[in-house]
């Protein structure tokens, strides 16, 4: 069964939950998850189930669970933050804040690229040798500060999966003095009073989080058809984005948790990312008063493409922002709408349209590198509930 809060009027959305745990025909292996909706600024759904680990133990409203890409929407919303206080500008070089980063042909990329997935440092290979090098992330952003991008900053969009957080992160960094984790909490979880909303998680409390589930072995579900995706070339930017060596053993190990992984390994309850969401959706009037003026979150949130075309690493196009992408259910893009899926079932958005936010985390890690039918299947739910209403 499923616990938490419900408002009568999203009610449907339970059933979606339900089926994304595989209820009924799943056992601990389908996992467990949770989902968070906000609507008009009211958290009118904060349910769970399911399992959090194979040993049986039940999913609870505390639950953070690994979210992989979802955590970009977080990381970019702590940069437009920094936008709002002078202290960042978009427009700027990234050398201006990050002077060793202002060689190898890289003197003309700007903050916005890095955030819109334009400045063609989406490759890892080259940067590190194993994934686990990515572990230590001073070594992985000197090796990007030495790397050329792949094409003109600005003339095409490719996923930067892996190097965005530590591009944008760095870039955080050189601004406040701070790690990106304390820059989440500065400019995220506390003026927005969230819980739980990390980058990484500290060991000591473990038994918070909900271990990843992996049906198939790791090579099939990490990385499904690399044979014949290497004989594709139009796509060998896909395999240079994401496949090093040992990248699904880190994946796997307990390791992706103690570093800071600013791309992909932001640790949340849904409740947090749907909280953070519903301030972006109301325009960006938080708690206190505005959160982000109306100025940044326009600029933000508006398509950097002026032309939609496929994204030279994911293949199909995603309608940049500013580090966010489109929001989609299984019913078709959300006019307006913004957000992060993540690798594994995760993601999270925001719909002005209909002042609604939606999240979702699980722990059974399925689907592609954007969310899943989980997703799509409950966003639609919450998406006709907020029309009927």
């Amino acid at each position: 069964m499923l616990s938490g809060y419900l408002h009568p009027k999203f009610a449907p959305v339970a059933q979606e939950l339900r089926r994304a745990l595989g209820y009924g025909k799943g056992g601990v292996e389908a996992g467990g998850g949770a989902v968070a909706i906000y609507h008009r600024g009211e958290l009118v759904a904060d349910i769970w189930g399911g399992k959090r680990n194979l040993e049986g133990d039940d999913w609870e409203g505390d639950t953070v669970a690994l979210s992989f890409s979802t955590t970009k929407g977080v990381v970019a919303t702590v940069a437009h933050r920094l936008v709002d206080q002078g202290l960042l500008d978009v427009h700027s070089a990234v050398a201006d804040y990050w002077p060793e980063f202002g060689t190898a042909d890289k003197s003309e990329i700007k903050v916005r690229h890095l955030l819109d997935h334009s400045a063609g440092m989406h490759s890892l290979r080259g940067v590190v040798d194993d994934a686990f090098e990515l572990l230590d992330g001073q070594a992985t952003t000197e090796a990007l500060a030495g790397a050329s991008p792949a094409w003109k900053p600005g003339s095409r969009h490719g996923y930067h999966g892996i190097t965005f957080g530590f591009l944008v992160g760095e870039v955080i960094k050189r601004v406040t003095g701070l790690t990106v984790n304390e820059a989440v909490q500065r400019e995220v979880v506390e003026p927005l009073g969230l819980d739980s909303m990390s980058i990484g998680w500290p060991e000591e409390r473990a038994a918070e989080r909900a271990d990843l589930i992996i049906r198939r072995s790791p090579t099939e579900r990490f990385e499904p058809g690399l044979g014949m995706l290497g004989r594709i070339s139009v796509l060998r930017p896909t395999l240079e984005a994401f496949v090093v060596p040992l990248f699904t053993e880190l994946i796997a190990s307990d390791s992706i948790y103690t570093a800071e992984l600013p791309a992909l390994n932001g640790c949340f309850t849904a409740r947090s990312l749907a909280g953070m969401y519903s301030v972006l959706a109301d325009g960006g009037l938080g708690p206190n008063g505005e959160y982000l003026s109306a100025e940044t979150l326009k600029n933000a949130t508006t398509i950097q493409e002026l032309k939609v075309r496929p994204d030279a690493v994911v293949g199909f196009p995603m309608r940049w922002r500013l580090g966010y992408h489109m929001a989609a259910t299984n019913r078709g893009i959300l006019p307006g709408g913004f957000g992060h899926f993540g690798f594994g079932g995760s993601g999270a958005w925001a719909d002005p349209l209909h002042e609604l936010s939606v999240a979702f985390t699980c722990n059974r890690v399925a689907g592609t590198p954007f969310a899943d039918m989980r997703m799509l299947r409950i966003g639609a739910e919450a998406v006709r509930c907020a029309g009927r209403n």
